[in-house]
C-alpha cells in the first residue's frame, strides 16, 4: 500500500455488481476530497472461474443485477446473460486494472469505472484481452499518457501482471476483506473502514471527514 498521511484504499472487482452501483458514490466523495490520493486494489470476486453460467446462476444474476440498478440507478444490459458459452472469470478485467494501475496509478480508477461500464452497460465480455485493449484505447482518448492500448495489451498478456494481479488478490485475502466494495481511509498510517459495502455518498463523506477532521 503507498504511504500518505491521507490516503483512501479502495478494494474492488470490475466485475462485482456492488463495486459498479457505488461508482457514482464513490465519484462525489473524490470531488469531496479531491487532494486525498485513492489506491486502487482489486479483489478477485470469481476469479479463475472456468465453469460456464448454467440457467440458476443467471436467473440469480439478473435477480440481483435488478436489486442493483433500482438502488443505484446504475444502467444494466442482459446480453451476456443470453449467451451459452460466458465464464464469469474476474481476473483478466481485474488484471487490465492492475495493468494501468502499475504504469499510471492516477488511471486505475478510470479504467476500473470504464471496464465496469463496458461489462455491466455494454454488455461487452471483459474477459477478453481485445475488449479490454479497445476499453483502455477509449479511455486513452480522454486521457493523456504515454502507455497507449498495444502497450496495455502487452503488459495485459505478462506473466508478470499476472504474478501482480495475484498479489493482489492475496493482499485483500491477508487483510481479511470478503466483500466488495471496501473502501478504507488511511489516516497517519491509520486504516479506518469507510464502506463494508455499498454505501450512499452522504454517508461515505460523513464518515471520512470524520477521520480526516474535516467539515462533512
Amino acid at each position: 500500500m503507498a504511504r500518505s498521511a491521507a490516503l483512501f484504499v479502495y478494494v474492488a472487482d470490475p466485475m462485482c455488481s456492488w463495486c459498479y452501483g457505488f461508482a457514482p458514490e464513490l465519484q462525489a466523495l473524490r470531488e469531496r476530497f479531491p487532494l486525498v490520493p485513492l489506491h486502487v486494489v482489486t479483489g478477485g470476486l470469481r476469479a479463475f472461474n472456468t465453469q460456464r453460467m448454467d440457467a440458476q446462476q443467471k436467473d440469480f444474476l439478473r435477480h440481483h443485477w435488478d436489486e442493483v440498478g433500482r438502488r443505484s440507478g446504475q444502467p444494466f444490459s442482459y446480453a451476456l446473460l443470453e449467451r451459452d458459452d460466458f465464464v464469469y472469470d474476474t481476473e483478466p478485467a481485474c488484471r487490465a486494472v492492475v495493468a494501468v494501475r502499475e504504469h499510471d496509478a492516477r488511471l486505475a480508477l478510470p479504467m476500473l469505472h470504464a471496464v465496469q461500464r463496458a461489462f455491466y452497460a455494454g454488455g461487452l465480455d471483459v474477459t477478453r484481452g481485445e475488449v479490454l485493449a479497445d476499453v483502455y484505447g477509449e479511455l486513452c482518448a480522454r486521457e493523456v499518457t504515454d502507455f497507449d492500448p498495444t502497450a496495455f495489451h502487452a503488459a495485459w498478456s505478462s506473466e508478470e501482471m499476472r504474478q501482480a494481479t495475484r498479489r493482489d488478490f492475496e493482499t485483500v485475502h491477508d487483510w481479511g476483506i470478503r466483500g466488495f466494495p471496501t473502501l478504507i481511509a488511511v489516516r497517519d498510517e491509520q486504516a479506518h473502514l469507510i464502506a463494508p459495502g455499498y454505501l450512499r455518498a452522504a454517508d461515505l463523506i460523513e464518515r471520512a471527514a470524520a477521520v480526516f477532521d474535516a467539515p462533512p
